[in-house]
Protein backbone atom coordinates (compact mmCIF):
# COMPACT_ATOMS: atom_id res chain seq x y z
CA UNK A 1 0.00 0.00 0.00
CA UNK A 2 1.12 3.53 -0.66
CA UNK A 3 2.10 5.74 2.27
CA UNK A 4 -0.07 8.67 3.34
CA UNK A 5 1.87 11.26 1.36
CA UNK A 6 1.77 9.15 -1.80
CA UNK A 7 -1.97 8.54 -1.44
CA UNK A 8 -2.61 12.22 -0.78
CA UNK A 9 -0.60 13.04 -3.89
CA UNK A 10 -2.71 10.61 -5.92
CA UNK A 11 -5.93 12.13 -4.62
CA UNK A 12 -4.73 15.59 -5.60
CA UNK A 13 -3.72 14.31 -9.01
CA UNK A 14 -7.09 12.64 -9.50
CA UNK A 15 -8.88 15.82 -8.49
CA UNK A 16 -6.82 17.85 -10.91
CA UNK A 17 -7.17 15.47 -13.83
CA UNK A 18 -10.56 13.82 -13.44
CA UNK A 19 -11.92 16.65 -11.36
CA UNK A 20 -15.36 17.27 -9.96
CA UNK A 21 -17.32 17.03 -13.17
CA UNK A 22 -19.19 20.18 -13.99
CA UNK A 23 -20.31 21.66 -17.29
CA UNK A 24 -17.43 24.20 -17.37
CA UNK A 25 -14.87 21.52 -16.53
CA UNK A 26 -16.35 19.08 -19.00
CA UNK A 27 -16.39 21.66 -21.78
CA UNK A 28 -12.85 22.72 -20.91
CA UNK A 29 -11.70 19.10 -21.05
CA UNK A 30 -13.24 18.70 -24.48
CA UNK A 31 -12.04 21.97 -25.96
CA UNK A 32 -8.62 22.53 -24.44
CA UNK A 33 -5.97 22.46 -27.14
CA UNK A 34 -3.71 20.05 -25.26
CA UNK A 35 -6.50 17.62 -24.33
CA UNK A 36 -5.84 14.15 -25.73
CA UNK A 37 -8.71 11.69 -25.76
CA UNK A 38 -7.78 8.29 -24.32
CA UNK A 39 -9.25 4.84 -24.84
CA UNK A 40 -10.47 3.12 -21.67
CA UNK A 41 -11.15 -0.63 -21.84
CA UNK A 42 -12.72 -2.76 -19.12
CA UNK A 43 -12.81 -6.58 -19.19
CA UNK A 44 -15.42 -8.18 -16.92
CA UNK A 45 -16.55 -11.73 -16.39
CA UNK A 46 -20.29 -11.16 -16.71
CA UNK A 47 -22.81 -8.44 -17.43
CA UNK A 48 -22.98 -6.33 -14.22
CA UNK A 49 -19.36 -6.91 -13.13
CA UNK A 50 -17.78 -3.84 -14.76
CA UNK A 51 -20.76 -1.74 -13.68
CA UNK A 52 -20.53 -2.82 -10.04
CA UNK A 53 -16.74 -2.86 -9.85
CA UNK A 54 -15.77 0.37 -11.59
CA UNK A 55 -18.91 1.85 -13.14
CA UNK A 56 -18.44 5.17 -11.38
CA UNK A 57 -14.90 5.52 -12.68
CA UNK A 58 -15.89 4.51 -16.22
CA UNK A 59 -18.68 7.09 -16.16
CA UNK A 60 -16.29 9.74 -14.87
CA UNK A 61 -13.71 9.04 -17.54
CA UNK A 62 -16.38 9.12 -20.24
CA UNK A 63 -17.67 12.45 -18.94
CA UNK A 64 -14.10 13.74 -19.06
CA UNK A 65 -14.15 13.11 -22.81
CA UNK A 66 -12.48 9.72 -23.08
CA UNK A 67 -13.84 6.73 -25.01
CA UNK A 68 -14.93 3.70 -22.98
CA UNK A 69 -15.36 0.10 -24.12
CA UNK A 70 -16.71 -2.65 -21.88
CA UNK A 71 -15.86 -6.23 -22.86
CA UNK A 72 -18.01 -8.91 -21.27
CA UNK A 73 -16.17 -12.25 -21.29
CA UNK A 74 -19.50 -14.10 -21.06
CA UNK A 75 -23.11 -13.14 -21.64
CA UNK A 76 -24.30 -14.43 -18.27
CA UNK A 77 -25.84 -17.62 -19.64
CA UNK A 78 -25.98 -19.40 -16.28
CA UNK A 79 -27.13 -16.38 -14.32
CA UNK A 80 -30.91 -16.80 -14.29
CA UNK A 81 -32.23 -19.87 -12.44
CA UNK A 82 -34.88 -21.74 -14.40
CA UNK A 83 -33.95 -20.15 -17.72
CA UNK A 84 -32.08 -21.87 -20.54
CA UNK A 85 -28.68 -20.54 -21.46
CA UNK A 86 -30.09 -19.13 -24.67
CA UNK A 87 -32.92 -17.25 -22.99
CA UNK A 88 -30.76 -16.07 -20.09
CA UNK A 89 -28.08 -14.81 -22.48
CA UNK A 90 -30.65 -12.83 -24.47
CA UNK A 91 -32.03 -11.23 -21.30
CA UNK A 92 -28.66 -10.39 -19.86
CA UNK A 93 -27.27 -9.10 -23.14
CA UNK A 94 -30.16 -6.67 -23.38
CA UNK A 95 -29.59 -5.57 -19.77
CA UNK A 96 -25.89 -4.98 -20.48
CA UNK A 97 -26.66 -2.95 -23.58
CA UNK A 98 -29.03 -0.75 -21.56
CA UNK A 99 -26.35 -0.30 -18.88
CA UNK A 100 -23.76 0.68 -21.48
CA UNK A 101 -26.16 3.22 -22.93
CA UNK A 102 -26.39 4.86 -19.51
CA UNK A 103 -22.59 4.83 -19.15
CA UNK A 104 -22.24 5.96 -22.79
CA UNK A 105 -19.86 3.05 -23.37
CA UNK A 106 -19.27 0.75 -26.30
CA UNK A 107 -20.01 -2.91 -25.54
CA UNK A 108 -18.46 -6.14 -26.79
CA UNK A 109 -19.41 -9.71 -25.89
CA UNK A 110 -16.36 -11.99 -26.17
CA UNK A 111 -18.38 -15.18 -26.46
CA UNK A 112 -17.34 -17.38 -23.54
CA UNK A 113 -19.96 -19.25 -21.50
CA UNK A 114 -20.96 -18.22 -17.99
CA UNK A 115 -19.79 -20.81 -15.47
CA UNK A 116 -17.64 -22.60 -18.04
CA UNK A 117 -14.97 -20.03 -18.85
CA UNK A 118 -11.70 -21.22 -20.33
CA UNK A 119 -8.13 -19.98 -19.98
CA UNK A 120 -6.17 -21.44 -22.88
CA UNK A 121 -4.11 -20.12 -25.76
CA UNK A 122 -7.03 -20.07 -28.16
CA UNK A 123 -9.16 -17.86 -25.92
CA UNK A 124 -6.22 -15.77 -24.81
CA UNK A 125 -5.41 -15.02 -28.45
CA UNK A 126 -9.05 -14.23 -29.22
CA UNK A 127 -9.60 -11.84 -26.31
CA UNK A 128 -6.18 -10.28 -26.79
CA UNK A 129 -7.16 -9.45 -30.35
CA UNK A 130 -10.45 -7.93 -29.17
CA UNK A 131 -8.57 -5.75 -26.69
CA UNK A 132 -5.84 -4.87 -29.19
CA UNK A 133 -8.47 -3.78 -31.71
CA UNK A 134 -9.67 -1.22 -29.15
CA UNK A 135 -6.15 0.24 -28.84
CA UNK A 136 -6.37 0.70 -25.04
CA UNK A 137 -4.59 3.43 -23.16
CA UNK A 138 -5.66 1.80 -19.90
CA UNK A 139 -7.22 -1.56 -19.01
CA UNK A 140 -9.43 -2.43 -16.04
CA UNK A 141 -10.23 -6.01 -15.05
CA UNK A 142 -11.05 -8.22 -12.08
CA UNK A 143 -8.77 -8.72 -9.10
CA UNK A 144 -7.38 -12.28 -9.52
CA UNK A 145 -7.93 -13.32 -5.89
CA UNK A 146 -11.66 -13.87 -6.30
CA UNK A 147 -13.85 -16.81 -5.42
CA UNK A 148 -15.65 -16.77 -8.79
CA UNK A 149 -13.87 -18.84 -11.44
CA UNK A 150 -15.11 -16.61 -14.27
CA UNK A 151 -13.68 -13.56 -12.51
CA UNK A 152 -10.36 -15.34 -12.15
CA UNK A 153 -10.30 -16.27 -15.83
CA UNK A 154 -11.12 -12.71 -16.90
CA UNK A 155 -8.34 -11.41 -14.67
CA UNK A 156 -5.77 -13.89 -15.98
CA UNK A 157 -6.67 -13.14 -19.60
CA UNK A 158 -6.41 -9.42 -18.85
CA UNK A 159 -3.01 -9.84 -17.21
CA UNK A 160 -1.62 -12.07 -19.95
CA UNK A 161 -2.90 -9.67 -22.61
CA UNK A 162 -1.19 -6.79 -20.81
CA UNK A 163 2.09 -8.75 -20.74
CA UNK A 164 1.80 -9.85 -24.36
CA UNK A 165 1.12 -6.28 -25.45
CA UNK A 166 4.38 -5.19 -23.86
CA UNK A 167 2.89 -3.64 -20.71
CA UNK A 168 2.35 -0.62 -22.92
CA UNK A 169 -0.59 0.72 -20.91
CA UNK A 170 -1.46 0.74 -17.20
CA UNK A 171 -3.47 -2.19 -15.84
CA UNK A 172 -5.87 -1.73 -12.93
CA UNK A 173 -7.78 -4.35 -10.96
CA UNK A 174 -11.20 -3.55 -9.50
CA UNK A 175 -12.96 -5.19 -6.57
CA UNK A 176 -16.41 -6.78 -6.37
CA UNK A 177 -18.18 -7.78 -3.17
CA UNK A 178 -14.95 -7.52 -1.19
CA UNK A 179 -14.90 -10.08 1.61
CA UNK A 180 -17.33 -12.35 -0.23
CA UNK A 181 -15.82 -12.49 -3.71
CA UNK A 182 -12.67 -10.34 -3.88
CA UNK A 183 -10.13 -11.20 -1.16
CA UNK A 184 -7.00 -9.52 0.23
CA UNK A 185 -7.67 -6.38 -1.80
CA UNK A 186 -5.32 -3.61 -0.72
CA UNK A 187 -5.86 -0.56 -2.98
CA UNK A 188 -3.07 1.49 -4.45
CA UNK A 189 -5.32 4.04 -6.17
CA UNK A 190 -8.69 5.67 -5.59
CA UNK A 191 -11.19 7.63 -7.65
CA UNK A 192 -13.82 9.99 -6.26
CA UNK A 193 -17.13 8.86 -7.80
CA UNK A 194 -19.35 11.19 -5.80
CA UNK A 195 -20.61 12.86 -8.95
CA UNK A 196 -21.14 9.63 -10.90
CA UNK A 197 -22.40 7.38 -8.10
CA UNK A 198 -26.04 7.79 -9.14
CA UNK A 199 -25.19 7.09 -12.78
CA UNK A 200 -23.31 3.96 -11.73
CA UNK A 201 -26.29 2.70 -9.74
CA UNK A 202 -28.68 3.46 -12.58
CA UNK A 203 -26.49 1.39 -14.92
CA UNK A 204 -26.23 -1.46 -12.43
CA UNK A 205 -29.98 -1.45 -11.86
CA UNK A 206 -30.45 -2.21 -15.56
CA UNK A 207 -29.44 -5.75 -14.63
CA UNK A 208 -32.88 -6.53 -13.26
CA UNK A 209 -32.40 -10.31 -13.55
CA UNK A 210 -29.46 -10.13 -11.13
CA UNK A 211 -31.30 -8.49 -8.21
CA UNK A 212 -29.43 -5.15 -8.15
CA UNK A 213 -30.42 -4.37 -4.53
CA UNK A 214 -28.87 -7.71 -3.60
CA UNK A 215 -25.66 -6.79 -5.42
CA UNK A 216 -25.40 -3.65 -3.32
CA UNK A 217 -26.29 -5.54 -0.15
CA UNK A 218 -23.34 -7.90 -0.70
CA UNK A 219 -21.10 -4.97 0.10
CA UNK A 220 -20.96 -2.51 -2.79
CA UNK A 221 -22.75 0.29 -0.98
CA UNK A 222 -20.39 -0.19 1.96
CA UNK A 223 -17.41 -0.30 -0.40
CA UNK A 224 -18.36 2.99 -2.05
CA UNK A 225 -18.80 4.58 1.36
CA UNK A 226 -15.61 3.14 2.85
CA UNK A 227 -13.41 3.92 -0.15
CA UNK A 228 -14.85 7.43 -0.09
CA UNK A 229 -14.01 7.74 3.59
CA UNK A 230 -10.45 6.67 2.86
CA UNK A 231 -10.25 9.53 0.36
CA UNK A 232 -12.21 12.04 2.42
CA UNK A 233 -15.11 12.21 -0.06
CA UNK A 234 -18.69 10.91 -0.17
CA UNK A 235 -18.13 7.91 -2.46
CA UNK A 236 -15.14 6.25 -4.01
CA UNK A 237 -13.89 3.27 -5.98
CA UNK A 238 -10.55 1.63 -5.34
CA UNK A 239 -8.04 -0.16 -7.54
CA UNK A 240 -4.83 -2.12 -7.43
CA UNK A 241 -2.39 -0.79 -10.02
CA UNK A 242 -0.02 -3.04 -11.91
CA UNK A 243 1.67 -0.33 -13.95
CA UNK A 244 1.65 3.43 -14.37
CA UNK A 245 -0.62 6.05 -12.87
CA UNK A 246 -4.31 6.67 -13.41
CA UNK A 247 -3.60 9.84 -15.36
CA UNK A 248 -5.42 11.36 -18.30
CA UNK A 249 -3.58 14.67 -18.50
Amino acid sequence: MENTNSRRSFVKQTAAVLGAISLPNLLAAQTTDNFIKKKVVCLGGHPDDPESGCGGTLAKLRKAGHDVTIIYLTTGEAGIPGKSHEIAAAIRKNEAIQACEILDAKYIFAGQIDGDTIMNNEWLNKVQQIIANEKPDILFTHWPLDQHKDHQVASLIGMQTWVRMGKSFPLYFFEVCTGEQSFIFHPTDYVDITDTQAQKRKALFCHVSQDPPGIYECGHAAMEDFRGREMGVKAGEAFVRMNGKLSFA
